[in-house]
């Protein structure tokens, strides 16, 4: 070939060269510089921490706009609506799509405060924030393996330290405040409620539930022992307790919830073994709306069942094995949060008004955290299509 031809040919990729290369630097400069979208599908938008508006503080996500799924399904009154999931593409997105990233992998126990929302991972054995506000998500530091925790209306959190033996609590600034070890009575603490001056924490391995004085450290009551007997526990796993301190106990292995008084008096059990609609399986996290309608998760069936406190009665289930939107997959943390809805009440059918929210964590699958809403359908119903039993 002669050899201008190829002199030729060679200063014009050149050139080809150096203009591709101009383009993308320009187009890099373009974009480092241009302000952030306010939502891409399937992830957070990642504000300046001082900067967010209070617009910016309320947008999740977008989701890909699909029919929602109701529980019970339309024809019937629907009382809970699927809101949102939190899934591991979620998670990626949310950190910037970096390689090294914090996400959910087992969410053992959550809580929530205004803003956030907590997750106890079995994974990672810490507490992980959510922060609804900032659109981040970071972990609580320090020496401590977190199984069940609970969330103080003030945003202290307690954290049950199976490997320690002990309780730590963290402030409103995720500082360590103090560490309860009750004299090293625990053998293998699982969970925590607090009430008032007491902490409740609950000793899987003991079978009992012990209750702390807040300021002393000192256990001032224990309750149960291991049997079958009303009153006694094999192997619990949660405690929860109500406004008047009623406190209730997650009995795994007598497929049952018992409820006991702010004395520590047996009052009720819910649940029995089975595998029908009301029977437990693998009973784990348990929770309480304001209504007192108890929910109990169950790894078993997969599915949340929703009790009435007076009567014991089951009243509605949710969920189901899957990991399709609204499924669950090994079941354990359960929460329910009046204090969040907001964030979440743009992916409400224009029909469904959403009272209060329900966080379910899976172990296993794609789908980390489901939020479902519980609210009144204010939509037109069919005649005779009625379900009033949870008000």
């Amino acid at each position: 070939m002669d050899k201008g031809i190829t002199k030729d040919i060679q200063c014009f990729i050149l050139s080809h060269v150096k203009k591709i290369l101009m383009l993308l630097m320009a187009f890099a400069v373009l974009f480092g510089c241009a302000p952030e979208k306010k939502l891409t599908r399937g992830m957070f938008q990642k504000q300046n921490k001082y900067t967010a508006s209070m617009e910016a503080s309320r947008s999740i996500p977008a989701v890909e706009k699909k029919e929602p799924l109701f529980y019970p399904t339309l024809p019937e009154r629907p009382r809970l609506q699927l809101l949102y999931s939190f899934t591991e593409e979620n998670f990626r997105e949310f950190n910037g799509g970096n390689r090294f990233f914090l996400q959910i992998k087992r969410p053992h126990d959550i809580g929530a405060a205004q803003g956030k929302i907590y997750v106890s991972d079995r994974a990672y054995k810490k507490i992980t924030v959510i922060d609804l506000v900032l659109h981040e998500l970071e972990q609580i530091t320090g020496d401590y393996e977190s199984a069940g925790i609970w969330v103080t209306d003030d945003d202290y959190k307690y954290a049950a330290d199976i490997n320690k033996k002990n309780i730590a609590v963290y402030g409103p600034d995720n500082k360590l405040v103090r560490i309860y070890d009750a004299g090293n009575e625990f053998e293998k603490p699982v969970d925590v409620a607090v009430y008032k001056n007491k902490i409740y924490v609950c000793d899987l391995n003991k079978h009992m539930i012990f209750i702390i004085d807040k300021d002393s450290g000192s256990i001032i009551q224990s309750v149960g022992g291991v049997g079958k007997e009303d009153g006694r526990f094999y192997k619990p796993t949660h405690v929860i307790v109500d406004r008047e301190g009623n406190f209730y106990v997650n009995d795994f292995f007598n497929f049952r919830v018992q409820k006991f008084d702010a004395e520590g008096n047996y009052l009720k059990s819910f649940g029995y073994p089975g595998d029908t609609l009301g029977a437990l399986a693998r009973p784990k996290g348990i929770s309480l709306d304001k209504e007192e309608h108890l929910y109990v998760v169950d790894a078993a069936f997969e599915n949340v069942q929703i009790f009435d406190d007076r009567t014991t009665d089951l009243l509605l289930f949710f969920g189901g094995f899957g990991m399709t939107p609204g499924s669950m997959y090994l079941p354990n943390g359960i929460y329910i949060d009046y204090d969040n809805v907001w964030y979440f009440e743009k992916y409400a059918d224009r029909d469904f008004k959403v009272k209060y929210l329900v966080y379910v964590g899976n172990t296993l699958g794609p789908i980390k955290l489901n939020i479902y809403g519980f609210g009144d359908w204010t939509g037109e119903m069919k005649k005779g299509n009625v379900n009033e039993d949870i008000k």
